[in-house]
């Protein structure tokens, strides 16, 4: 299934299919390894209340990045999912960096590889995702993904950092993988 293929689909198909795509920007990045799904029905989500000029990409075409400031300090990157009008995305939690360490390296001020791009502020200041990329297409450059090499086991657990929904078992992370943000018990 193409990139295109999977996120036009519903949040809840995309998430977890989502696990083990290597997404690049500018050839860094890394393998998607931790997502959270959310969805318009959801009232963890921005776009529980309907679209705002903060939230409207999430209800613009599918592959497209939402970004977004979290509390003021750090960007956080969704990719929009299902069809025009949904208000739904799938949050980039962590990812297994590949490529572009060096660059990583040096805009996160580290060299500790487990704390490149474990969580959604620390991913996208590795990537150099800021809120000049909302809207962005990930069909076209800067941006490039590779689908998985082989079959990824997926986790399913309840989501992390959120007040509402909290029992919504709607975070998928690659089994076994250490890079993810933090551990959670199973669903």
């Amino acid at each position: 299934m193409s990139f295109a293929e999977l996120v036009s689909g519903s949040v809840h198909e995309a998430a977890p299919g989502l696990i083990g795509w290597t997404l690049l920007r500018d050839g860094v990045g890394g393998r998607i390894v931790e997502v959270e799904a959310y969805h318009q029905d959801d009232p963890a989500s921005h776009s529980f209340r309907g679209p705002t000029p903060r939230n409207r990409v999430m209800f613009g075409p599918a592959g497209h990045l939402y970004v977004y400031r979290s509390y003021g300090i750090h960007w956080c990157a969704n990719i929009v999912c299902g069809d025009v009008g949904t208000g739904a995305a799938v949050l980039l939690r962590a990812l297994e960096p590949t490529h572009g360490l060096d660059t990583m390296r040096a805009r996160r001020g580290l060299t500790d590889e487990r704390l490149l791009c474990s969580g959604p502020g620390r991913l996208t200041q590795a990537l150099g995702l800021t809120g000049a990329d909302d809207g962005a297409s990930l069909l076209d450059a800067p941006f490039e993904l590779l689908p998985p090499d082989g079959p990824t086991t997926v986790q399913r657990t309840t989501r992390v950092g959120i007040t509402q929904a909290v029992e919504q078992p709607w975070r998928y992370v690659e089994a076994g993988s250490s890079w993810s943000s933090r551990a959670r018990r199973a669903a």
